[in-house]
């Protein structure tokens, strides 16, 4: 761990909610050098402490990494008043509760900024503070199939596939902590906090490229097609003697020096795949072509090949193929973290890398919930907590 301040340092973050969109936003802002209190129910916590794979259960250590737990019941009036006390010092409070909860449990946003008017909240939902739905319960998934994302992943003979990660939350909370820092250089100007409202279908939505504007454009709807993109040829993943490679040479210049690696450089000039358009009409057959090719050599031989040819290609990785490799070690991708249960932990670094103020991870995730309470009025509130 290193202890850079970040170009963060000095804001003041108060994190409610659970599990992953809310408690990413903060890791993020955390990450870039703020002060991230985190306000757990008494006794259980964050649900995310008991998620994770394998006998270790360790996404707790990733996503409240740079954060201080502080026990709050915000059911309760004297948990209500805390609550008020310490955001009223904040300078962003992130919630991911369902639209209403805040003012029900008498921390409407509106009333907070009077206290603190340069106050900026960060609200992620499944559908957003407005509209039709906003009232209904919202996780990733459901936001991830109304944004359109579930509906063109997997394979079209069968039903739409997961991507692996929870990938509409962590998009909601990017786009909440992008929104966080815009409001902030706004209020920097003017003195004036925000709330910025992050919706998870909305996030998936923004992502989405081309797909409505090319129904609304052509009538054309995006399907399911696997590991390809329609008419964008060659891309995909290849056999290797020993396993898989990904190619992605769909640009004439690109296929021009795959085809040269390949010992057919005359492919580049055969009418059938000279042009974008014509290798996106024979797509299959081009992928089998190249796949008949990539058969014959392994993984390490293929990729010899395509770093001479300056192909854009790759490894498909896993955790352990990361943890190994140079590259991964040389930028620091890759960092450890010391834990008191679970010992010496490796997890992903800090991104952006920012030249002048980089982030980092100065302080393991709070190993038990509470446990930084009196620290943190302390110095918050000067008082015992």
């Amino acid at each position: 761990m290193t202890n850079t301040g970040g170009a963060l340092d000095g804001i003041r973050v108060v994190e409610m909610g659970q599990l992953i969109a809310g408690p990413f936003c903060g890791q993020l802002l955390g990450d870039m050098g703020a002060e991230i209190v985190k306000l757990e129910p008494p006794g259980t916590g964050d649900q995310m402490r008991n998620w994770g794979q394998g006998d270790k259960p360790s996404w707790w250590r990733v996503i409240a990494r740079n954060k201080y737990s502080v026990a709050v019941d915000l059911r309760s009036e004297e948990g209500q008043a805390l609550a008020r006390e310490l955001i009223a010092k904040a300078d962003i409070l992130i919630e991911n509760f369902r639209p209403g909860t805040l003012e029900k449990w008498n921390l409407d946003p509106a009333e907070l900024r009077k206290t603190n008017p340069g106050l900026i909240v960060v609200r992620v939902s499944g559908y957003g503070q407005t509209g039709p739905y906003s009232a209904r319960a919202g996780f990733g998934g459901i936001g991830e199939a109304m944004g359109g994302w579930r509906g063109i992943v997997g394979y079209p003979d069968l039903p739409p596939a997961r991507m692996g990660v929870s990938i509409g939350d962590t998009l909601a909370a990017t786009y909440g902590c992008m929104g966080a820092l815009a409001a902030l250089h706004h209020r920097s100007k003017t003195g004036e906090g925000q709330i910025v409202d992050s919706a998870l279908y909305e996030a998936v939505l923004q992502v989405m490229e081309s797909t409505v504007s090319d129904y609304s454009a052509s009538g054309t709807k995006r399907r399911r097609t696997g590991s390809t993109l329609p008419a964008i040829a060659p891309s995909n993943v290849y056999p290797c003697s020993d396993g898989e490679y990904l190619i992605g040479a769909n640009q004439d210049g690109v296929f021009a020096r795959l085809a040269a690696a390949m010992g057919r450089p005359e492919l580049a000039s055969d009418e059938r795949y000279a042009t974008h358009r014509a290798r996106g009409v024979r797509q299959e057959e081009l992928d089998a072509l190249i796949g008949e090719w990539t058969a014959t050599m392994t993984i390490a031989e293929l990729e010899a090949k395509m770093v001479a040819a300056g192909v854009p290609a790759g490894r498909v990785f896993d955790a352990e193929d990361m943890l190994a490799d140079p590259h991964f070690a040389a930028r620091e991708a890759l960092v450890t973290v010391a834990d008191e249960e679970l010992g010496e932990i490796r997890m992903q670094g800090v991104f952006p890398k920012l030249s002048a103020t980089p982030g980092s991870v100065r302080r393991p995730a709070p190993l038990t919930v509470g446990q930084d309470t009196g620290d943190v009025l302390r110095r918050w509130l000067g008082r015992e907590g």
